[in-house]
């Protein structure tokens, strides 16, 4: 049987008001990356999330950021890598106090794009992901998408497991829309749910052009904070519980 994790970023809780229905989508994905304090989040939505993920046997990953609360972790911000190390270590350390046993490591927003393009921010994300695993005696993969995260992951010692995203648009060249391009943005369950078969089957997306491109991944992405996040969550597990794929998390 095919598997595939099915992962959402929660725990966004911004000046205490979630942005998602945590609960809903706890219930639903194997894998759930939470904020842990650079775009959103604080103590305690920290804990509700380490304490929702045991109770539905979720796998639960650190979602460090840019310290960047103010732009939602969505601007790219100008920081040494020596810098970046140091905040990333913070944000992962904080999520260990509240309980976790961080499973993976996923950058969120601006820098997992820095960090998939730039060389120097990948290393630096994955030194402070390596820090965590030799402190845990054991490796901490790291899920992303972009050669430099990539290679920077390997350097280091650390798996690296690639993910699609089912809400957002893809370019040709099989990067994402910009989000404030049209088509950056899905939101129609059942097309977002067809999606999810045809990467987890056939490993294939469709562009914003009409092409269908290669997009070979472990693992597959709702935004929590989508308007529509819940809805599509379940068409998803229901769509690939139809196509005989199991959803289960890789670490």
């Amino acid at each position: 049987m095919a598997t595939i994790d099915l992962n959402a970023d929660l725990g966004e809780t911004v000046d205490g008001v979630p942005t998602a229905d945590d609960e809903a989508m706890f219930a639903v994905v194997s894998s759930a990356s939470v904020a842990c304090g650079g775009h959103a989040g604080d103590d305690a939505s920290m804990r509700a999330a380490v304490a929702r993920a045991s109770r539905f046997g979720v796998a639960l990953g650190a979602h460090p950021s840019f310290p960047d609360r103010a732009g939602f972790g969505r601007t790219a911000l100008a920081i040494d890598p020596a810098s970046l190390r140091v905040e990333v270590a913070a944000q992962l350390a904080a999520l260990e106090a509240a309980g976790a046993g961080i499973r993976y490591v996923k950058p969120h927003g601006a820098l997992y794009h820095a960090a998939g393009a730039r060389p120097a921010v990948a290393r630096a994300v994955t030194a402070a992901v390596a820090d965590l695993a030799t402190r845990r005696g054991r490796a901490v993969p790291v899920l992303g998408l972009g050669d430099a995260l990539a290679d920077a992951a390997a350097a280091a010692g650390l798996p690296f497991v690639r993910e699609a995203f089912l809400d957002r648009g893809y370019l040709p060249d099989g990067t994402l829309v910009p989000r404030t391009d049209p088509g950056a943005l899905l939101d129609d369950p059942q097309r977002v749910a067809e999606r999810a078969v045809l990467l987890a089957c056939e490993g294939v997306v469709d562009t914003v052009d009409g092409s269908r491109i290669e997009a070979r991944a472990a693992s597959l992405c709702v935004h929590g904070d989508s308007p529509s996040a819940v809805a599509m969550a379940r068409a998803v597990r229901a769509a690939l519980d139809a196509a005989g794929v199991e959803v289960r998390a890789p670490w």
